[in-house]
Formats: C-alpha cells, sequence, structure tokens
C-alpha cells in the first residue's frame, strides 16, 4: 500500500478515538467527523477546535489562507495535525483547528429597513446622522431610535429590531474568517429589542446582548429583551436563552419569561407566558381593505399586536388593544405577518401567535364628475371632482398640455380624497386632465380625460433674439406653454399699418429672407384654443446690412 494510503487507514482508525476524547473534555463542542488525525495528548484534547472539511476545487493551502490568523502557518497547522504534507490532503478530508488560530476580521451589519426617526452615532467622528435603509453598522456604532423603529441584518442572518425610544450598541461584531462563527455583541441602554437569532457554532459562536442590569447569552432562538431603569424583562418564544445579572444567568427555555429588578433584592424571577391567543382565521389573501381580525376573548387585560413585513422584516405597525379585533387598513400590497400575544398584569407579552396573509389590492379607475369635458373655468385655481370605485384608494388629478401627459403641467396631492385643487395656478389656455387612483402602493387606474379650458388673456410674446446669417434672419421668441401656435407679422415701419408678411408658426423660431439696407420690423401673438384673448408682442427692428 502506498504511503497515503496508509495514511489514510490511520486516520480512519483513530477517528472514533478522537471523537470520544473530543466530546469527554469539551461537553459543549461541536464536533464534525472527518478523515484528518490528531495529536491525542491531553492539552490538545482540551483545546476548543472547529473542524473544517475541505471542498470541491479547494487546496489545503487555499484553505489554510484563508482561515489562519498572522503567526499560523499552514506548516504548523499540518504539524498539528499529524500530517506529514499538504498533499495528503484531498477533497472529503478534514482539517482540526484550534479557535485561538483562527483568523478574526470586523463583520459590519446592515440596516434593512426604517420606519420614522431613527438616528446613527457614529463611532468614527460621533456624528448623528439619519439611519437609512443599506447604511452599515460597524463596531462602536449606536442607534437611536427616537419615534422609528429599525430592523438590523447581522452577517450570519442574525436580525434584530429595534423598538421605539430605545440606544443600543454594537460592541462587537466579528467573524472568524470563512469559518462561520461569529462574535456579536451588544449593549441595549434602553428600550426594546426584537431578535431571531442563527443558531450558533458551539465552542467559538457567541450572540450576547448586555444590558445595564443583566445579560441574555443567545444559542439560537427567537426572543424579546426590555431594559429601563427600573430593571431587565426577557420574553423567549423559540430556543433557550441564558439570562440573568452577569455570573448568575439561569437557562430559560421557550415559554417563559424572566426578569431582573434594580429596584428590589428578589433576584431571578421567571414565569411562564401568557399562551398565545386563539385567533380566527382570515383569509390567506385580502383584497379588500379595511378587514377585521378577531380572537376569541380571554382573560388577558390587553393584547399587543405587532405586524411585519414578511420579506424585509420591517416593523409596520405595533397596538396595545383592549378587547379581541382589530381592523386592518392602508396596507400596501405585499406579505405580512402578525403576531398577536396576550399581555399579562405586568404588561409582559406572551407567546405569539403569528398569521401570515397577502395584501392583494387593485385599483379602480375613478369616474369624473367636474368639470364637465369641454368646459371653461373663469378662476386659474379650478377645483375637480370625482368619486372613488375601488376601496383603501388614495387618488390625485394630472394636468397636461396635450392628451398624451408626457409632461405635466401640475397635479394635486395625493389623498384619500374625491376633490382637489391643482398646486400652482394655470394659465389661460386649454388643458387635459384626468384622474389617477393607487391601491396597496403598486396598482393604478387612469380614469378617462376631458379637456378644459381656463379664460383669459395669453401673455404677449417676447423676442429673445435675433441672428444675422447672409441674407437671412432668424428670429427666436420665448414659448406661452397653452399656446398652440405663434402668428408672425413682417412690416416696415413700426405701427405695422402695412402688413407685407404674416404666418402661422408652431415652433418659438422662424427665418426672414430680407432685402439688404432695408429696415423692418416683425412681432408675434400667442394663438390657443378656446375663446382666449391674445395680445401682441413688443416689435422688434431688424436690419440687414
Amino acid at each position: 500500500m502506498s504511503k497515503t494510503g496508509v495514511q489514510r487507514l490511520f486516520r480512519l482508525l483513530w477517528a472514533p478515538a478522537i471523537l470520544l476524547t473530543a466530546f469527554t473534555t469539551q461537553a459543549e463542542l461541536s464536533i464534525t467527523q472527518g478523515s484528518a488525525s490528531s495529536v491525542g495528548d491531553s492539552q490538545k484534547a482540551t483545546t476548543p477546535e472547529w473542524i473544517y472539511t475541505l471542498r470541491p476545487g479547494e487546496s489545503y493551502g487555499q484553505v489554510a489562507g484563508e482561515l489562519l490568523a498572522p503567526g499560523y502557518s499552514a506548516a504548523r497547522l499540518l504539524q498539528y495535525n499529524n500530517i506529514e504534507k499538504s498533499s495528503a490532503i484531498a477533497e472529503g478530508d478534514s482539517i482540526r483547528i484550534p479557535l485561538s488560530w483562527l483568523k478574526r476580521q470586523p463583520d459590519p451589519a446592515r440596516v434593512t429597513t426604517v420606519s420614522g426617526s431613527v438616528q446613527l452615532i457614529s463611532s468614527a467622528d460621533g456624528r448623528k446622522l439619519p439611519l437609512t435603509s443599506y447604511t452599515l453598522i460597524r463596531v462602536g456604532d449606536e442607534i437611536l431610535s427616537g419615534s422609528g423603529s429599525a430592523t438590523i441584518a447581522l452577517a450570519d442572518g442574525s436580525e434584530v429590531r429595534i423598538s421605539p425610544d430605545s440606544r443600543l450598541i454594537f460592541n462587537r461584531l466579528t467573524q472568524y474568517g470563512k469559518s462561520g462563527m461569529v462574535d456579536t455583541r451588544l449593549r441595549l441602554h434602553k428600550g426594546e429589542v426584537h431578535t431571531r437569532v442563527k443558531p450558533v457554532i458551539e465552542g467559538g459562536a457567541r450572540f450576547e446582548i448586555e444590558t445595564p442590569s443583566a445579560v441574555a447569552a443567545v444559542r439560537g432562538t427567537v426572543f424579546a429583551l426590555q431594559t429601563s431603569v427600573n430593571g431587565t424583562s426577557l420574553q423567549v418564544t423559540e430556543g433557550v436563552v441564558d439570562f440573568g445579572s452577569p455570573g448568575k444567568t439561569r437557562r430559560i427555555p421557550a415559554g417563559y419569561s424572566a426578569s431582573v429588578s434594580t429596584t428590589s433584592n428578589t433576584g431571578l424571577s421567571i414565569r411562564r407566558l401568557p399562551p398565545a391567543p386563539e385567533v380566527n382565521p382570515i383569509p390567506a389573501t385580502l383584497t379588500k381593505l379595511p378587514a377585521p381580525v378577531s380572537w376569541a376573548p380571554s382573560q388577558a387585560p390587553r393584547h399587543r399586536l405587532d405586524i411585519f413585513e414578511s420579506d424585509s422584516g420591517r416593523w409596520v405597525e405595533s397596538r396595545k388593544l383592549d378587547g379581541s379585533e382589530f381592523k386592518l387598513s392602508m396596507l400596501d400590497n405585499g406579505d405580512y405577518e402578525i403576531h398577536l400575544a396576550a399581555l399579562d398584569s405586568r404588561g409582559t407579552a406572551g407567546m405569539p401567535a403569528v398569521i401570515p396573509f397577502e395584501i392583494d389590492l387593485q385599483a379602480q379607475s375613478a369616474s369624473l364628475v367636474a368639470p364637465a369635458a369641454g368646459g371653461v373655468a373663469n378662476d386659474d385655481m379650478p377645483e375637480f371632482r370625482w368619486s372613488l370605485n375601488g376601496q383603501n384608494e388614495v387618488a390625485r388629478v394630472e394636468i397636461a398640455e396635450d392628451d398624451s401627459f408626457r409632461e405635466l403641467v401640475t397635479t394635486s396631492e395625493w389623498a384619500p380624497e374625491t376633490s382637489a385643487l391643482p398646486l400652482r395656478p394655470l394659465g389661460p389656455g386649454q388643458y387635459y386632465w384626468r384622474v389617477v387612483t393607487e391601491a396597496g402602493g403598486n396598482s393604478v387606474a387612469i380614469s378617462e380625460t376631458r379637456t378644459l379650458v381656463v379664460n383669459g388673456s395669453l401673455p404677449p410674446v417676447r423676442i429673445i433674439s435675433v441672428n444675422y446669417v447672409d441674407s437671412q434672419v432668424r428670429v427666436f421668441w420665448e414659448k406661452v406653454r397653452t399656446a398652440r401656435e405663434y402668428r408672425l407679422q413682417l412690416s416696415e415701419e413700426p405701427e405695422f399699418q402695412n402688413i407685407i408678411k404674416e404666418a402661422k408658426l408652431a415652433d418659438t423660431t422662424a427665418a426672414l429672407r430680407l432685402i439688404p439696407g432695408r429696415r423692418y420690423f416683425v412681432r408675434l401673438k400667442a394663438l390657443s384654443d378656446g375663446p382666449l384673448t391674445s395680445r401682441w408682442g413688443p416689435g422688434r427692428e431688424l436690419y440687414l446690412e
């Protein structure tokens, strides 16, 4: 048998003994069986280790370079594993690596959603900046939620939702090379956070939230944490959390709450959470709003209802409710989750009932009421009226100079109303108007189009410039927004008694051929559809030498 074959057989024969030693001396260390051997002395057996298995296409040298911290060489790792040459390691073989040898690097978190007023205090320069989606959160950064809320995604996929009026500092955001292990430590000075933590890798990974009165160490769970000057409270809905005063923690399982008080010496108080409410079924897809959500009456004095976007985790709404019903309204189209929990006499939320649902609203075309088609307005701020044919809709008026609406003259504000004024006055002329309705944030419908003439006098046309090129003169003038076309007159005297040329033009420029050495005068007037008066602009002298 070749030397490589002997080494592989040796590693396989020793694997059970290695595993037995590891589990005996490191009870919480997660060990994966591999084909790499290890030394058997007691010092290495008690060293916290991580095992990496080579994947297809990976080389030992590449993996060692990506995983090991400075000062630890690939050759030293071979020696630690009792392997003579790196060529003896192939796809599927495993390498034992002491945790202290792994490369550690900062791994920023990322803001996924922000609602309302939330600020970021940068650890780099101490500046306060508005928190926005996709902002990177680095070690030492601090979030002040004020009246808003935010959702933060950590590098390992864990999620932290920050409630209003909270202050959270990111003390450590560390990744162990490409091992998948992270070390995350947060400090909640005040307020409330809801977390969903990915299962951590035992022996190296860590997720911990510290408050002024307690610490919560997490292995993979869903929990909420609140802290104030009176103490810290915890509610665990999935998994387990080690919680309590520093150095005095106890393991709290799902379905229980725990609290540490700063105003008494009662120590750690543990209670069973109120059970999840019995929620009456709602349709999986809601096509109309408002829509009622109801649940069976209980002994709980109140209930807490939270609504989250399923994809982004954005905290849409949070309410404390009396009674046993709530009406969903003003939600955009998308997938959501309702989390409904009973509140006990201390205000602690119990186990949540989670109800997924989808909003799929379709906008309906509005029916125009006034002005009538072809109507005439004597006011430069006419009122537009319509009726809505859908539910939970907002609408606005759009006004343009042509029926394609490529360029809007003005609009009204978006609102759930059936009448509106334009945002700016309308000059005299003919306009096209329509009403656009929107439902669910992404469903849009458009009404019929009507014309409207705003009475008045069109402004005089002012000539901007005149260019002379050989025997040709080009005249340029200002555009009148509501003009359909322009009338040009050319005369040899400034009173325009004798018109030698007259033309209608759609553009705002014209070319004229003149006889050199003679003086001419040109003027323009804007023309529009409808019963509108118009005035001539001032004349301009033309002279071609």
